[in-house]
């Protein structure tokens, strides 16, 4: 059902001890000192007009459709846009899948409130809760498909890696809240951000840049048997490789809630550092274990695996002092979220929400670039939305993410993370403190190596 209700809350971490920082590039910045949220999306589509990317070329505007002849088919009904929400609100990463989708939300009603898409047309969302099953999303996504034009939205490695030829054969381009490293493969995928492998390099190579490792160590690795998982795996033996280092495997199920086992494991194996590639309760549970074994190493997490309420468990100081988190996209309190954290302040006035919010307003800004792109081009057919992503190079995003090239396929479209760690007292309970890092390890990677 198309859907203009809100979302709930949680995701990402911070601490205010400030590592030395490598920024890669440069970022146009704006202040976004705007006081409506209708107003920042005025910005946005100035951004669109003209700052989309660094070829002329490549470069979409926002002129009305009325300009020209703009084929459709479907998805597109008159006046009307329709994208799909393909989201977890009730399974294991249902506050984060909540939070996305309030993002999408918060951007879409400002951006219809401004004038819409091309000057013409209103976004409508279409959304249905996956719970983080697999089958339910092939059943949602069957009876969906002829209603959307693209997914706004598609929550879950599994999911998408699942659906990823069906999306491929029916041309649906899709964002999904997955950065697994086969995801870009397909020309229907759109990720926001780096992959899942570089975002762990990423992570790792500022654990090291700050002296909290060092060459030759041992590092612990607790990860989902996934494509999440496999991929952060990825990331963690390609930097063991090149600094020396060893690498303790625990593979673990979604599900699994006792993981005392997995952490006397890696203490008798001697590890300095223990990468999570779990869900969030599950960070919680690996951090009062590591507490009460007397492992006080550092924990690096992975994008989906911190969330403002695990402060509220007993492993909240243990997150505070020991858990660093690398991810895509910045975190709530910072001048480019301000049109987002003006409409939680409205909206969501006594809840902690979390950077998930970010996230799925960050991808439904790069969505409104793509589908101006296809206006400028004539051509909002689906196979028309993803030639039109397929072009663009250097999408920015006022520092919600790192800079997006889709032009090249098998490739993360950014090596840019941001680097935060958990703050109590912080929007989202987290606070950055390496904004678009690009570390030395990952600036070598390439995939494969």
């Amino acid at each position: 059902m198309a859907a203009t209700g809100l979302a709930e809350l949680d995701d990402v971490p911070a601490d205010d001890r400030t590592p030395r920082r490598r920024r890669a590039g440069r970022r146009t910045s704006r202040r976004w000192a705007l006081r409506t949220v209708t107003a920042a999306v005025a910005v946005a589509s100035a951004l669109v007009g003209s700052g989309c990317s660094t070829k002329a070329e490549d470069s979409p505007t926002n002129a009305p459709a009325s300009q020209g002849t703009v084929r459709t088919d479907v998805g597109v009904s008159g006046n009307t846009i329709t994208l799909g929400v393909l989201t977890d609100s009730t399974g294991a990463f249902a506050a984060l899948g909540k939070d996305i989708t309030f993002g999408h939300q918060v951007y879409w009603d400002a951006r219809n409130a401004a004038g819409g898409v091309c000057g013409r047309y209103r976004v409508a969302l279409e959304i249905a809760d996956h719970g983080y099953n697999v089958q339910k999303a092939t059943t949602q996504y069957s009876a969906m498909k002829e209603k959307v034009v693209a997914l706004n939205q598609l929550f879950g490695s599994p999911m998408a890696t699942a659906l990823a030829p069906d999306l491929a054969k029916d041309n649906v381009l899709t964002m999904p809240m997955a950065w697994a490293l086969t995801l870009t493969d397909s020309p229907a995928f759109a990720l926001i951000g780096p992959t899942y492998d570089i975002e762990t390099i990423n992570g790792l190579d500022s654990l090291l840049e700050q002296g909290l490792i060092k060459e030759g160590d041992p590092i612990g690795h607790i990860f989902h048997d996934s494509e999440y998982g496999a991929n952060t795996l990825v990331g963690t033996k390609y930097f063991a490789g090149r600094h020396n280092m060893t690498v303790v495997e625990q593979k673990i199920s979604p599900l699994e809630g006792d993981l005392s086992s997995r952490v006397t494991a890696l203490k008798a194996a001697g590890v300095k550092a223990i990468v999570l590639s779990t869900s969030p309760p599950q960070v919680a549970v690996a951090a009062s274990a590591t507490e009460a074994a007397g492992l006080r190493v550092p924990l690096l997490g992975s994008s989906p695996t911190f969330q403002p309420s695990l402060l509220n468990t007993p492993a909240r100081n243990v997150l505070i002092d020991r858990f660093y988190y690398s991810g895509p996209n910045t975190t709530l309190g910072v001048p480019p979220t301000k049109a987002l954290s003006d409409a939680i302040a409205a909206k969501r006035p006594n809840e902690t929400v979390s950077n998930g919010a970010v996230a799925g307003y960050a991808a439904s800004q790069v969505m409104d670039v793509i589908l101006a792109k296809a206006c400028t081009n004539g051509d909002l057919t689906r196979a028309g939305v993803i030639a039109a992503k397929r072009s663009l190079s250097n999408i920015e995003t006022d520092g919600l993410t790192g800079t997006l090239d889709y032009t090249q396929l098998g490739v993360s479209p950014s090596k840019q993370n941001f680097i935060a760690r958990p703050k109590a007292d912080a929007p989202a309970a987290s606070v950055i403190v390496a904004p678009l890092y690009e570390g030395p390890t990952a600036k070598a990677y390439k995939r494969g190596a």
